[in-house]
C-alpha cells in the first residue's frame, strides 16, 4: 500500500487586487494564508488567474521599484511580460517561458505587460512568486534568467496521460534549467482525466501545489478545483496529483527551508533590522541604480 505525504489543510487565496494597473492577483501567502511564515524558502506567491484585458495603448505594469535579498520568479501562462532593470537587463517573456530576477545586492527593476500583448488586449494568466536567498547570498550581485518554454525539462507521463514541465530542481532525472540558490523544486503538471503524476520530495522540505486549471485529485482523497492550494505536512511520503478533468493544471512547488531569521519591510527582505535599516539608506543614497533606465 502506498504511503501518501500527509495533507495539512486546504486554502484559496485573498480577494483578487490589483497590483500596478497590469496585474490582477489574488496573494495566497503570506497575506492571504498564515502558513507563509513556515513555507521557506517561499516568502509570496501572487496568483493571477486568467484575466481578460482589453486593448490599450497605455503601458499597464508596475514602474522602477527596488529588491534587495530574494528573488522574484514570474511564470507565464497567457500574455506576456516585460521586464527592465537597473543593470541592464531586459526580456520578455510570453505562454510557457520564465523570468527569474536575483535581486541579490539590489537593484530596481519594472514589469509591464508587452506593448503588443496590451494593444491586442487578450488573457492575461501569471504566477510570480518571491524565493528567499540564504544569508551567505544576500548581497550576491543581481542577475537575471530568461527561461524560454523550450528549454523546460519535460516528463511525458505514461499512456499520454499527461506530463510534467520542469521549471527547477528535477523530476524522474529530468532537470529543469532554473539555476537557484539552495534546493528548489518547480514543476507544472497537466493531466487528463485519469492521468497521474507521482513523485516524492525529502520530508523536510516545505512543499505545496496550487491547481490552476481543472480539478484534481490529491493523494486520492483530497479534491482541489482551480484556485485551490494544497499544502503538505512535512514527513516522509509519495505524492499523488490526477486529473479529473481533461484539461487539468497543477503547479508545485517545494523547496528546503533556510531556517534563518526573517526580517522584511516591503521589497527588502534581509536577516536582522539592521541589514534592513542599511537597505533603505541605500536605496535613498542611489545605489540600487537610477530609477530612470
Amino acid at each position: 500500500m502506498t504511503a501518501y505525504r500527509s495533507i495539512e489543510g486546504k486554502y484559496t487565496g485573498a480577494p483578487f487586487h490589483m497590483v500596478g494597473d497590469g496585474f490582477r492577483v489574488s496573494n495566497f501567502f503570506p497575506g492571504g494564508n498564515d502558513f507563509g511564515e513556515r513555507f521557506s524558502p517561499f516568502l509570496l506567491l501572487d496568483y493571477n488567474a486568467p484575466h481578460y484585458f482589453p486593448p490599450t495603448v497605455a503601458q499597464r505594469g508596475v514602474g522602477a521599484h527596488p529588491h534587495r535579498g530574494f528573488e522574484t520568479v514570474t511564470i507565464a501562462y497567457e500574455g506576456s511580460v516585460e521586464h527592465n532593470d537597473s543593470y541592464g537587463n531586459h526580456g520578455i517573456i510570453g505562454p510557457g517561458d520564465v523570468q527569474w530576477m536575483t535581486a541579490g545586492s539590489g537593484l530596481l527593476h519594472k514589469e509591464y505587460q508587452e506593448k503588443e500583448f496590451a494593444r491586442q488586449g487578450g488573457l492575461f494568466h501569471m504566477i510570480q512568486l518571491w524565493v528567499n536567498l540564504p544569508r551567505a547570498s544576500k548581497m550576491h550581485p543581481p542577475q537575471y534568467q530568461e527561461l524560454t518554454a523550450a528549454a523546460m525539462g519535460r516528463v511525458q507521463l505514461p499512456d499520454d496521460s499527461g506530463s510534467v514541465r520542469i521549471i527547477a530542481g528535477e523530476y524522474e532525472g529530468v532537470r529543469g534549467p532554473a539555476r537557484t540558490f539552495t534546493p528548489i523544486h518547480l514543476f507544472d503538471i497537466t493531466l487528463k482525466a485519469g492521468g497521474k503524476a507521482r513523485f516524492e520530495m525529502p520530508d523536510n522540505f516545505n512543499t505545496g501545489a496550487i491547481v490552476l486549471r481543472g480539478s484534481a485529485k490529491v493523494n486520492g482523497t483530497e479534491t482541489a478545483g482551480a484556485g485551490e492550494f494544497i499544502l503538505f505536512d512535512n514527513v516522509a511520503g509519495q505524492i499523488e496529483i490526477e486529473g479529473q478533468t481533461d484539461d487539468t493544471l497543477v503547479f508545485v512547488l517545494s523547496g528546503e527551508p533556510l531556517g534563518e531569521p526573517v526580517f522584511q519591510h516591503g521589497p527588502f527582505v534581509m536577516n536582522s533590522r539592521e541589514e534592513l535599516i542599511q537597505a533603505f539608506t541605500d536605496f535613498q543614497a542611489g545605489k540600487m541604480g537610477n530609477p530612470n533606465f
